[in-house]
Order: structure tokens, then sequence, then C-alpha cells
């Protein structure tokens, strides 16, 4: 008797598209030693019939010893690796921003002076956070104020300055990584940084409020607290450095 592990997937393959749920679900199923039996539906007029025969409102599905396994996110949950909820929290973005930016800085320092590890590359490794995370809070800048009002101090009481903010970080993030116009980049760095580290504890450690960081975007589910603090103090310790040090 065969114990081949068998499964069934109905997905709509077309000339113009191809459904990539569909794509990962096979792969899934490959991947934890199934025999998929691959079903496409080559049409809208084949996909409408197999929901109306099947009772299912979308596709993929897939079906395991006879029993509606169900869509991508089912599939995942019952292979035992389902998909984080909507509101769960997740430090994956900062963690992203913060790794790639340190890549950044070592790759950018070793062209420049033949070694990573300079003052140089510590110096891009915050210029570089900066600007990254500022070009996350840009992508839906109206996502992102909202949330910033929610806890910024200087945000609430003049609104302008939550669509400002990611300009001026962005700004201040790139003179800083060039060197250029510290006139202009250290007092805008020191004076969003200040606010922003004060707004943050003001919120989190005084009034105990549980919020969602703006740090990476007004889409993110990273909590508000240890992770928005340190950008704010990066950026107060990037200004007082680029004072308090020589010029490159």
């Amino acid at each position: 008797m065969s114990t081949e592990k068998t499964a069934i997937l109905t997905r709509m393959v077309m000339d113009k598209h191809i459904c990539p749920y569909g794509i990962k679900s096979k792969w899934l199923l490959e991947r934890a030693g199934y025999r998929v039996d691959d079903r496409w539906l080559t049409s809208r007029e084949q996909t409408d019939a197999y929901k109306a025969e099947t009772g299912v409102e979308t596709t993929p599905q897939t079906f395991i010893g006879g029993v509606r396994i169900g869509g991508y996110t089912d599939l995942r949950a019952f292979l035992g690796d389902p998909l984080p909820s909507a509101d769960s929290t997740s430090y994956r973005p900062v963690l992203a921003v913060f790794s790639i930016a340190a890549g950044l800085a070592l790759a950018v320092s070793f062209a420049a002076y033949g070694s990573p590890f300079t003052v140089r590359a510590a110096e891009w490794f915050v210029s570089f956070s900066m600007a990254i995370l500022a070009m996350l809070k840009l992508q839906d800048i109206e996502k992102f104020s909202t949330m910033f009002i929610g806890y910024d101090l200087l945000a609430r009481r003049y609104v302008p300055y939550a669509y400002a903010y990611p300009f001026l970080e962005a700004g201040a993030g790139v003179l800083m990584a060039a060197r250029a116009l510290d006139w202009l980049s250290i007092p805008v760095a020191l004076f969003i940084g200040t606010v922003g580290g004060l707004s943050v504890f003001y919120a989190v450690y005084v009034q105990r409020r549980e919020l969602k960081c703006a740090c990476v975007g007004g889409s993110s589910n990273v909590p508000l607290g240890f992770v928005s603090l340190t950008e704010n103090l990066f950026m107060i310790g990037m200004a007082l450095w680029m004072i308090a040090g020589p010029s490159h």
C-alpha cells in the first residue's frame, strides 16, 4: 500500500494571470512532501463554475484526503506555519532597516578607506538609518502623520510638522552622510530628535500608553518605546558628535 502523501490543488493559470498564491501553495505542498495533483483553471468561466460547484469564494483551493484545507492562508496554518495576524507585533521592519544601513555603512567605509571598521562607518550607519526610515515614512505620509500625531507633542499642536518630519529627517540624514551643510543638518537633527525623544518618553514612560510606533511608517506594528526612542537618540548623538568632532 502506497504511503505517498497526495494533495489536490486547484488554481488559476491563465494567459494574462497566474495566481501567485497558487504558485506558493504548490511550493508549500511540495516542500512538505506531498505529491501535488495540480489542476488548472484556465479561464474566468472555469473559475466561476468551480467556485459555484464547490461553494468556495476564492482560489487556490487545496484538498488532502478528500478534505478541503482551503486557500493559501489556511494551507499554511494546516502545515504548521500560520501567517502572523494583522495586529501582531513585529520588529522585523526595524531589524531590516538597521541591518541594511549597517551593511551599506561598512561597504562604503571599505570602498573609501580600505577598512569597514572606521569612525565614518559609524557616522554613515546613523545617517543611512535616518534616510531609510524617512523613506519608509514617505511611502504613505497620510498614515504616518496620523499615527505620529497620536504621540508627538509638537505635531499634536501644529499638524504641518507631522507632514514635514520625514522630509526633515531625510534631508538631515543625507547631508550628514555627505558631511555637507553642517550648519543646517545639525540643528535639524538635534531639534527633531529632541522633540521626538521627549514625546516618546512622555507617552510611554510617563503616561504609560500602549501605541504603535510611526518610526518605520504608518502601517507598522512596532510598539512605541525603545525603538523610536533609539531613533531619536541616534539623531541627537549624531548631531552632538558632529558639533564636538572634527569635520571630514
